[in-house]
């Protein structure tokens, strides 16, 4: 299958800490993948080197076959590659649909875009995916006012907005209510499914990435260390040493 995302030997250093030493993966497109290893092991940096936020010391990242590393994060968005966070990016003085609304992909074009009129149809668009992700009865709350966990399926809404090509998502689970986890995953296999969205994503919960994602790549020390197929993944014993039996 064709990759939309490939990154090889990618190596990304802080001083004199390696965060991530000749990482090589890919993603095919309509897939979703996953990516796990202990606390430490380099998986948020990884990302921030796909999305732009930090250049690479060397190596290549190319998302649909054009090489990105050298773009900056808005570059890369409009590109169609978009990314969450371990801890959320929204306007808490602003209504949830206001939220929405300054996701547009004009928004991304300056600080004009804020100041966009919106339209009919962007308002219909954005009530769409609030009641996609199940927060349309709280779309004229701040999201301030959201638990965490709502906070991030508005932050996933937002990305939508922008009909990515591609998500990067950081541990979606974390935060939410253990009973609303298999709710959030139904959503992320209709946003692949439906949409076309191809995810990948970092996740501590086990059993939710096991469920989830159809490859797992497994990073420790900065390394890749095993990838495969998740039955795989679970059986292997290096990453059951380094990963699983440390929880």
């Amino acid at each position: 299958m064709t990759p939309i995302l490939e990154v090889r030997g990618v190596r990304k250093s802080f001083g004199g800490v390696v965060a991530n030493r000749e990482v090589t993966l890919s993603v095919p497109e309509g897939k979703i993948h996953g990516l796990i290893g202990p606390n430490g092991s380099g998986k948020t940096t990884l990302f921030g080197c796909i999305a732009g936020s930090h250049p690479i010391d060397h190596g290549s990242i190319r998302f649909q076959g054009r090489e990105i590393s050298a773009l900056r994060t808005a570059q890369i968005a409009r590109l169609g590659l978009l990314r969450t966070f371990q801890q959320t990016r929204t306007y808490v003085k602003m209504t949830c649909l206001q939220n929405m609304l300054i996701s547009i992909p004009a928004a991304a074009l300056g600080w004009g875009g804020l100041f966009r009129k919106s339209t009919p149809a962007d308002e219909r668009k954005a009530e769409e995916l609030l009641e996609f992700v199940g927060l349309f009865p709280k779309r004229h709350l701040r999201a301030g006012d959201l638990s965490f966990g709502q906070q991030k399926l508005l932050e996933f809404a937002m990305a939508l907005m922008s009909e990515p090509r591609m998500l990067l998502l950081d541990e979606p689970t974390a935060g939410i209510n253990p009973t609303l986890i298999e709710g959030l995953l139904d959503r992320l296999r209709r946003v692949n499914r439906e949409r076309g969205v191809t995810l990948l994503v970092i996740e501590h919960n086990m059993r939710a990435i096991m469920g989830l994602a159809e490859y797992i790549y497994c990073l420790a020390h900065g390394e890749l260390l095993a990838e495969g197929k998740p039955e795989e993944i679970r059986s292997d014993q290096r990453v059951i040493d380094a990963y699983l039996g440390a929880q």
